[in-house]
Formats: C-alpha cells, sequence, structure tokens
C-alpha cells in the first residue's frame, strides 16, 4: 500500500524521496533534534486525478487533532514541498504558494489545494524553464505548526556572494517572515563571525547570536555543504523553519555533468600536482572513481585531492587543508602552506589564502576519530609495502583473465566488489604509503640548500636511482634496452605497458592495448639517437663533483650525507614503485568497465556512467533511461576549453575565462581585479634540475606530438607525467606550466641530467615555439633572449 501521509517523526529516511526538498529537511532536522514546529507531510499518493483521497484526509485530520490537543487554539502553516523544490539546484523560494494561519478543517484543506494547484502556475513553469527543470511538478505539501513570530529571518553559514567562509551572513525582520521574503519590510543585517560565533549586528538581537550560531554551524557540518536556513523567534525560542543549500554555491549537477567546484565557496584550488598525473579532462566515470578514491583515503572531511572538478579538470581544495594545519599549529596561512610548499609549490606573492576559520578544539575533534581509523590502515600498509610490490603484477595478469571469463552481470559485480574494489583500495593505501617515503628527498634538500646552496643540492638528489635504478626511469631506459637486445619487446610490455601519459584516464587505452605503440617509440628513438645511458653517466660525473666538493668543505659530515642520500633513494624508490604498481590495478578497472559495457551492451558509452550507476545496472536496479547525451555534451564542451590555470580562486568561469585573449594561465583570483601577465623578460618557477642551457623553445600540447620535438630544443609544456619521459633525452632543456619541486618532471630531469624550471604558470602563454631562451634549473627562472 503507498504512504499517503506521514508526521515529521515517523517520515524514514525512504520515504523522504517523497517528501520534498522541504518536507524531508524538517522532517529530517526534527528526528535529530533541532526546535522544528510539529507537523506532517501529505506525500504526493495522497492525491487522485488533483484531489485528496478519503483515506489521506481521514489521516491529515487524526494528525491535526493530534496536534491540536498538545496546542490548544493553533493555527497551522501550508506550504508547498515539489519533489525539485529546495534543492542544491534549484530553490524555488516564493514560486509555489503558502498559505498560513488556517485554523478549522475546511480553511486548511483548502490551503492545501491551493498549494497543490501552485506547481501549474504560470511562474512556476516560467522559473522551471530557466532551470532546464521539466514543468511538470510533483508535489508533497507540508502541514506545520503555525509559529507566531516576533522575528523572523534567513542566515546563510557561508556568504551567497563571494562564498567566504569568514562568517555567516543574516537579516531579519520584526513579524512574519513572508515580509522579509517579498521584499515589504527593510531587513535588519547581522553577522556571526567564525570561529565561535561572535555577533555584529543590531544589539537587540545579540542575545539570541550564539544559540543561532550552534545551530546552523551544527546543521551545516551534518549536511556537508552551506545552508540558507528560515528562522523564527517566538516567546524568546528560536525555531528553526527550513534549511536547503545555498543555491548560488551549488558544484554542479550529476546528472547532466555540469560540475564547477569553484562554486561551491571561497576556497583556494590547485592543481600543480595533481593535473601532472592527470591532464586529461575526466569523463562522469573516472570522476566517480577519483570520488571513491578521495572517499577512500581523506583525513580531512570535504577536502579533494582528486576529485575536486571544475569543468572535469582535477583540483585540490588546498585552502581547506591549510586551514586545519594553520588552526591546528598556530600559524597563519602563508606559514601553513609552506609545510605543503615542496609538494605543491608557492602561491603568488599577490594572493591571499581564504582561510576556514576552525578552532583548534574544532580541528581536534574532527581530525581525532579520522587520524585513529586510518592509522591501523596506514600501519598494515607500510608493513605490507613490499609484498604488495613484488605480488601485484601476477595477481593483476591473474584478474584480468577473470574479469575476460565472467559470463553474467552478477558475477562481474561480485568480482568488482568482493575482489578488485578491495585490492584497489589496498593499493591506493599502498600507494600513499610510498608517497610518504618521499618526504626523506624534502627534507635533505632542505637541509644541504642551507649548507651548499640550491645547485649542489639539486646535483647531489640526481643520483637517487642509485643501482637499482627508479621506475620512473625505467620505460625511456626499457627503450634502449629493447634496442640493444636486452630486453624483449614481451618483457617491455608486461612491465611498463600499463605506463602512459593518459594512465589515470580510463576511457583511454593501455600503451599495451595498441600494437603499434612500442614499435612506433623504437623507431623515433632510434631516429633522434637517444642515448639515455650517455646523459645518466654525464650526471653522475656531475654528481661526483659535487660530492667532492661537498668532502672538502665538511669532511665531517661525509657519512652523514651518505646515509642521508641512501635514505632518500630508499624512499624514492619506493615511491615510485608503489605509484607504479597502483596504476597497474588502477588501469584493471577499465578491462571491468569495459566488460560491463558488453552485459549493458552500450560500448563506449559507459564512461558517461558513474560507477554506482553501473553498479546498479549490473545487480539489475539501475534507471531504464540515463541522461547520457547530455553529459557527453558537456563533456565535449569541457574539453574544448584551453588549459585552465594553476591556481584558481573563489567563483570561476572557465567560458568567461576563455574569452579573454590577455587571459593568465598562473592563476585567477576572483576577489582581485584581472592583472594581463606581465610583458617581462623573465619567468620565474620553482628550481627543478640544475644547470644552464640556451636552445630554442619547442612547446608542445601533448607527447603525441613528440615528433615535433628536434633533438637539442626545449621543451615546453603545460604539464609532464611518465608518459612524457620518452621525450626527455631528446630535450636541451624542460620548462612546465604546472609542477613542483618533487614532481615527475623534476625528479626524471634531475636522474637524467637535463636543465628543469616546473611550476612557471605562464610558460606556455608567455612563449612561443622559435623563441630563444636561457634556462637556468638550478635557480627556477627562463630569460627570453632578444
Amino acid at each position: 500500500m503507498m504512504e499517503m501521509v506521514k508526521s515529521f517523526k515517523e517520515l524514514t529516511p525512504q520515504l523522504q524521496a517523497f517528501a520534498g526538498g522541504k518536507g524531508s529537511m524538517l522532517a529530517r532536522m526534527f528526528q535529530d533534534g533541532y526546535p522544528v514546529p510539529e507537523g506532517f507531510v501529505i506525500l504526493p499518493a495522497a492525491f487522485e486525478a488533483g484531489k485528496l483521497s478519503r483515506e489521506a484526509w481521514n489521516d491529515i485530520c487524526s494528525y491535526l487533532n493530534i496536534i491540536r490537543k498538545e496546542h490548544e487554539g493553533t493555527r497551522f502553516a501550508v506550504r508547498s514541498s515539489a519533489l525539485s523544490e529546495d534543492s542544491a539546484k534549484a530553490s524555488f523560494a516564493g514560486e509555489f504558494e503558502t498559505v498560513l494561519n488556517v485554523k478549522t478543517d475546511k480553511e486548511i484543506q483548502e490551503a492545501i489545494y491551493t498549494v497543490f494547484r501552485s506547481r501549474e502556475s504560470e511562474r512556476v513553469k516560467a522559473y522551471s524553464l530557466v532551470q532546464s527543470m521539466e514543468q511538470e511538478h510533483k508535489i508533497a505539501v507540508v502541514v506545520q505548526l503555525m509559529v507566531h513570530s516576533e522575528i523572523s529571518g534567513v542566515i546563510f553559514t557561508t556568504d551567497p556572494i563571494t562564498g567566504s567562509y569568514e562568517s555567516m551572513i543574516g537579516n531579519y525582520v520584526h513579524g512574519l517572515g513572508e515580509q522579509l521574503v517579498s521584499g515589504e519590510a527593510n531587513a535588519q543585517e547581522f553577522k556571526l563571525l567564525r570561529p565561535k560565533g561572535k555577533y555584529e549586528g543590531p544589539n537587540e538581537f545579540e542575545k539570541y547570536g550564539t544559540k543561532l550560531f550552534k545551530l546552523a554551524a551544527r546543521l551545516e557540518k551534518s549536511l556537508g555543504i552551506p545552508q540558507d536556513i528560515e528562522w523564527a523567534v517566538a516567546n524568546g525560542q528560536i525555531y528553526m523553519l527550513q534549511a536547503r543549500p545555498i543555491t548560488t554555491l551549488a558544484a554542479g549537477n550529476l546528472d547532466t555533468y555540469d560540475m564547477n567546484y569553484s562554486l561551491n565557496g571561497d576556497e583556494l584550488w590547485i592543481n600543480t600536482n595533481v593535473a601532472e598525473a592527470i591532464p586529461d579532462v575526466y569523463p562522469p566515470f573516472s570522476w566517480s572513481i577519483a570520488r571513491r578514491l578521495d572517499d577512500a583515503m581523506n583525513f580531512i572531511p570535504g577536502y579533494y585531492v582528486f576529485s575536486g572538478n571544475i569543468c572535469g579538470r582535477p583540483y585540490m581544495n588546498i585552502s581547506r587543508r591549510v586551514s586545519m594545519i594553520a588552526s591546528l599549529l598556530g600559524k597563519d596561512a602563508n606559514s601553513a602552506l609552506k609545510v605543503l610548499g615542496d609538494l605543491y609549490g608557492q602561491i603568488p606573492e599577490e594572493m591571499n589564502i581564504p582561510i576556514q576559520p576552525f578552532s583548534r578544539l574544532e580541528v581536534i575533534s574532527i581530525m581525532s576519530p579520522i587520524i585513529m581509523r586510518t592509522t591501523k590502515k596506514t600501519l598494515e600498509a607500510s608493513k605490507n609495502l613490499p609484498a604488495f610490490i613484488e605480488g601485484t603484477p601476477s595477481w593483476c595478469i591473474e584478474m584480468r583473465e577473470r574479469i575476460k571469463r565472467t559470463k553474467t552481470r552478477e558475477e562481474l559485480l561480485d568480482l568488482w566488489k568482493k575482489e578488485l574494489e578491495p585490492y584497489f583500495e589496498e593499493a591506493l593505501n599502498a600507494a600513499a604509503i610510498a608517497a610518504i617515503k618521499l618526504t626523506n628527498v624534502t627534507k635533505l634538500d632542505n637541509k644541504l640548500t642551507k649548507l651548499v646552496g640550491k645547485e649542489d643540492a639539486n646535483t647531489l638528489l640526481s643520483n637517487l636511482r642509485g643501482s637499482t635504478g627508479l621506475e620512473s626511469l625505467g620505460p625511456v631506459m626499457g627503450i634502449s634496452k629493447v634496442i640493444k637486445g636486452e630486453m624483449s619487446r614481451e618483457q617491455y610490455l608486461k612491465k611498463y605497458g600499463h605506463r602512459g601519459p593518459h594512465e589515470y584516464e580510463l576511457s583511454i587505452p593501455d600503451p599495451m592495448e595498441d600494437e603499434d605503440w612500442l614499435e612506433k617509440q623504437i623507431q623515433e628513438s632510434k631516429k633522434s639517437k637517444m642515448d639515455v645511458e650517455d646523459l645518466l653517466q654525464k650526471q653522475h660525473a656531475k654528481y661526483e663533483a659535487a660530492r667532492n666538493r661537498f668532502k672538502e668543505r665538511f669532511p665531517n659530515k661525509v657519512k652523514w650525507l651518505e646515509k642521508q642520500i641512501e635514505k632518500a633513494a630508499e624512499g624514492a624508490r619506493l615511491r615510485e614503485e608503489g605509484r607504479s604498481e597502483f596504476v597497474r590495478v588502477f588501469r584493471l578497472i577499465r578491462a571491468f568497465v569495459l566488460r560491463a559495457a558488453e552485459f549493458i551492451g552500450i560500448s563506449e558509452d559507459v564512461f558517461f556512467l558513474y560507477i554506482d550507476e553501473i553498479e546498479d545496472i549490473l545487480a539489475g536496479r539501475g534507471r531504464e533511461v540515463m541522461p547520457i547525451p547530455i553529459r557527453k555534451q558537456n563533456y565535449e564542451k569541457y574539453k574544448a576549453l584551453p588549459p585552465l590555470p594553476s591556481i584558481i580562486r573563489g567563483h570561476f568561469n572557465p567560458f568567461e575565462w576563455a574569452k579573454n585573449p590577455n587571459r593568465r594561465l598562473d592563476y585567477y583570483d576572483a576577489s582581485m581585479p584581472m592583472v594581463s601577465a606581465s610583458d617581462v623578460g623573465t619567468l620565474k618557477g620553482c628550481a627543478g634540475a640544475a644547470g644552464r642551457v640556451e636552445g630554442v623553445v619547442r612547446i608542445l600540447a601533448n607527447p603525441e606530438e613528440g615528433e615535433k620535438l628536434q633533438p637539442g630544443e626545449i621543451l615546453v609544456a603545460a604539464t609532464t607525467n611518465i608518459g612524457w619521459t620518452l621525450l626527455f633525452p631528446k630535450a636541451a632543456a624542460i620548462i612546465t606550466d604546472i609542477g613542483a619541486p618533487l614532481s615527475h618532471a623534476a625528479i626524471v630531469a634531475r636522474e637524467l641530467g637535463i636543465p628543469a624550471v616546473v611550476g612557471c604558470g605562464n610558460s606556455t602563454a608567455s612563449l612561443k615555439t622559435g623563441d630563444r631562451v636561457l634556462v637556468d634549473g638550478g635557480q627556477g627562472t627562463v630569460h627570453i633572449l632578444e
């Protein structure tokens, strides 16, 4: 039997889906102990051909009488709760009818019909058209105890215009809230400053500020997103009448894949690390896997490492992490960011970091249970790391065959949920532990820079491959071994066939899937006469010279240096091996999803579904029609955009930004006037690999254009990853927009002795192919020569 009427107390999570935005939120708040006036929700099933069924009306009368017994002489408010109302995409505020101060059964019934029929009004249809939503609305109706307000108001837990987290913004009027919504009365404004809710505003309301702040902060925390809350004061008590996401801060629409996380609020987003690994535009499936990565490993609520999505590009909201560190350590934002600088680079001096003002106690309360939960996983992953690195290649070969052999949807789903996904999470933990090992390099770099300066410190860290080699050098050294007959083609593909420039984009095939890929790399290597071993030997000679200079200056520190370099080399080796084996497991997800596509019968369109949708379809409970065409359309729009700035603060509209011929690639700051990049003769970035070289620039958009790079030219690219490594031996130097001292380009260039400046921000915009430049990798500068 269909449920028709339920009180706030009785409305289950399953029924909340049919109660509309307002009804479900009121029920949730009521059940969680917020001060919400009593009421009930009339669900859409209560209406037959536009009329209340007799059974539904009897239930309504019963609920009314229960409330009347508790509140003699009470009146009621009757409000709409359309299923599309008060969502993150559209609030429909004031579009549907509301009827207040009704008392008798007859008045209440008429009010219910007035609200129900408002779904067909012209203003609702017009609003729906603007929001690109269906104009036919299923509607529930809320009947609630009327609060005779002395004061009515709204509070936004985040500034709805700028997205700033510094304070909650509120306003109020005396009397009923309808005057505030309609604009019939002038509102009084106030602020509640984080982290403790310090009040700024008219004196008459100050006594309610602390209580309202605590309620709003608690609700925002439990829901995970900024809220627009309607409230009232009656008889000295605060009541919460409605809550919905702040629609101006909506990150996007999952159904259409209309995604822009910069709209979430005033946050600092960077991709100086993640875009190197993931340079491609995410389609929906790959992004949903990235979100699972974040969900599995995240130790800071609301912090995204892989899945912050700005028009399909991955970004990290680093300001949230910095806010936590600043609050915990008692540092200012810039000092806190320096702690992370080697991983993510530094932000421009003229930019300020927006801080979410957590209290130290709040950070500890948030972090403690998460740290305790993850510490056990971390210890297990650290202990199992060597076994994981050794055992993963054979495990992946066997799993790939088992995926091929699945005969039913159910069998494939079972394999995914019970074996592949758990191993994927294990691989993620192993890769995270391996990445932590690289902090040994950071610490040693800082110490050596103080002792011997940037250039010699850089050179002393250029021999981390030791006798065993670094996994990131493997693909380029492997090509040389194949040419010399030291490694077969089959052995090469088995060891390195999962690595490539698009290894984190699951819709793009592996190199091992392309029969011609390896042969093409071999021929290109022969044509350019690249000698990787010669480069390594020359760099080793520079390393020995730097080491001898160190011996002369610090004879008492030689043993210390050897021990520290050995420790750093071990960290670098584990980081590279852990990452490589994680990628090997990650690429198995492509095999899984392609097999799922065969069962579903949608071919490559499978990459426009989310992982949870695929799981539902395989389990036999998925939607019959998926909005794949509109997702494809948005994905293609994102791909057509130029590379986006590596640092973004605040609300960012990539499509408007792209129209500006003087746009900057290094950063965008919504809180500052847009300033064109100065036309100066020097570009600055991070010192990636020491050495000075003068030469001609070659700008490449992707490694597939590698044939254009002539031996001895200076490679300039937005970013590089392991897929670019095969081009490095041809380049006299390397310059990138995106990168940091511990990025892939920096580490590999150091080992090969190729000068590199990474993280320049604007190099691909400031330079053009044919320009002559002087690259100083040790100082992190690029001089543009006349």
